[in-house]
């Protein structure tokens, strides 16, 4: 028997891909057997309270620590006021903020009524925020008093704004809302979030996950890989914006009961000063992070650290290596996507070959194909394909038939595997850029430098980067009227920052007289990589 959905708003349901062109789902494995109605918010709260009790301390954040108890009575004030406001079961809701226990409380609220969250990272642009508002058709947003500005400057959005954080009174409007609140009865495969990432082309995907799907995630690689226990504190630096961070900072700890540590800035000195203060355990963050913590460590005590999680970009040998000489620790390596939520092939403990992702977590099955969808000879390096029990649905978008082959994900990755079955990641198969754990889509870069008086034409490629992985790499032909200069070099660069988000902005720009191009004008970025 189906389940019943809860969504009155049926926009989601609406708008996913055609059944014939979803991934196939694993569903059977025993730790991802859900019950047919299920909501995630519950089953992180209460579901988890009864495991550890009322007072065991939940988040600690810039703007408050909370006990599960106390985050509970809160997330339900929120979730009363979503329905005071008319938000009804379906119904998309952004949040724009750092990561704190608002934030958190918010999200956990949006799933509570049955509504599904959109979560943006501060850095974001307007004219980012834009296509995001279109793709998603956003109904109501909670923005942080902080990054308001940008928000105003978004033309197509005509729902609701409430500003939240510690310049808004929006916890005097909550205060006298009850703290009991009775959790949407959504089905398990009812839509909970819409996750954005980067497309290749520049226009961003909307990856529809269901409730049940939060908790898969939780139970496979978390639960198999990670293995948290309610004393466990959890601490990193990617956005729970980005489903790395929404895993790794919320789904993860409060599934087991454990203790999230919530930074508004992780940049590297003060994510390592935060760790020592909280005797983290579990720490999330890209490599790019781990190396830059390296030089720093000298006489700190990271005695706490139990389990160096990293993802969001390649992890290279050198920086495995470094970690493990400086601290002991053999860093976690896995890849990820949006699209299947989160990690997929990794490895912990003696099962951990450096140099080696890992194998498939448990759940999750993949193999390397050729071009023509064969399975390829151990050793030569082919498409990763991946399918488990999450798996990409793309809200309304034709991308879906590109990432969903014959029933499997195709990642974009180029891999090769061993005899021994584990998974050697080689490089990427289009021109996504991933720089210090950022997805970065070429032509989002080009089409930002192109609006810009001086540029003519413009090609965009990620260059290989010991710090960074790789670094968003510009070639610029100026209009005639200009010449190169090193002062128009950093204009540009400026005026991809207000354009963009600022990380977006290309670190390497050169000026060229043209652009290598087939005899019928397309542009062939491949010639421009290293």
């Amino acid at each position: 028997m189906a389940s019943k959905s809860a969504h009155i708003d049926t926009f989601a349901k609406e708008n996913l891909p055609d059944l014939s062109l979803w991934p196939e789902l694993i569903l059977d494995h025993p730790t991802v057997i859900y019950p047919e109605q299920l909501n995630a918010c519950q089953e992180l709260l209460e579901k988890t309270i009864e495991k550890v009790g009322e007072s065991k301390l939940a988040l600690i954040a810039a703007d408050g620590n909370f006990t599960y108890s106390q985050l509970l009575k809160l997330v339900n004030q929120i979730s009363n006021f979503l329905i005071n406001e008319g938000v009804v079961a379906g119904n998309r809701v952004a949040i724009r903020s750092p990561n704190n226990a608002t934030s958190v409380a918010i999200w956990l609220a949006i799933l509570r009524v049955g509504a599904i969250a959109v979560t943006t990272i501060p850095l974001q642009r307007a004219i980012e925020l834009e296509k995001i508002v279109a793709i998603a058709k956003v109904q109501y947003a909670f923005i942080d008093s902080r990054f308001t500005e940008e928000w105003n400057l978004v033309t197509n959005y005509q729902g609701k704004t409430y500003v939240v954080g510690v310049e808004s009174d929006f916890n005097s409007k909550i205060s006298s809302l009850s703290t009991s609140f009775i959790p949407c009865n959504t089905a398990a495969d009812d839509v909970s979030i819409l996750a954005f990432t980067s497309g290749s082309t520049g226009l961003p995907k909307a990856t529809m996950h269901f409730h049940r799907d939060l908790l898969s995630i939780a139970d496979t690689f978390s639960k198999h890989i990670v293995k948290p226990t309610k004393d466990d504190v959890f601490c990193g630096s990617p956005p729970i914006a980005f489903t790395f961070g929404l895993g790794g900072l919320v789904i993860f700890p409060l599934r087991v009961g454990a203790t999230s540590v919530l930074l508004e800035n992780a940049a590297p000195p003060l994510l390592l000063e935060k760790l020592i203060e909280h005797k983290v355990t579990c720490l999330f963050t890209a490599p790019t992070a781990y190396r830059a913590m390296l030089p720093i460590l000298q006489g700190k005590n990271l005695s706490s650290l139990r389990r160096c999680i990293s993802a969001g970009e390649h992890l290279p040998l050198a920086t495995w290596n470094a970690w493990f000489e400086a601290t002991g620790n053999k860093l976690i390596d896995g890849i990820g996507a949006t699209e299947l939520l989160h990690i997929f092939i990794s490895a912990s403990d003696d099962q951990i070959v450096p140099g080696m992702t890992g194998k498939p977590v448990p759940g999750y099955q993949a193999k390397i194909v050729d071009e023509s969808f064969n399975e390829v000879p151990d050793g030569q390096s082919g498409f990763l394909a991946v399918k488990g029990p999450t798996g990409c649905r793309y809200l309304n978008d034709a991308r879906q038939k590109n990432y969903v082959k014959n029933g499997w994900n195709l990642t974009g990755d180029i891999y090769t595997k061993t005899s021994a079955g584990y998974f050697k990641y080689e490089s990427r198969a289009d021109d996504m850029i991933i720089s210090s754990g950022y997805n970065i889509a070429a032509p989002e870069v080009e089409n930002a430098l192109l609006l810009h008086k001086a540029v003519a034409e413009v090609a965009v490629v990620g260059t290989a980067d010991i710090e960074r992985g790789m670094v968003v790499t510009a070639y610029v032909v100026l209009r005639t009227e200009y010449s190169p200069s090193e002062d128009l070099r950093k204009e540009l660069q400026d005026h991809v920052k207000s354009k963009i988000a600022p990380y977006k902005y290309p670190r390497l720009l050169n000026f060229v007289e043209s652009l290598p191009k087939t005899t019928t004008g397309k542009l062939q970025r491949f010639r421009l990589k290293n």
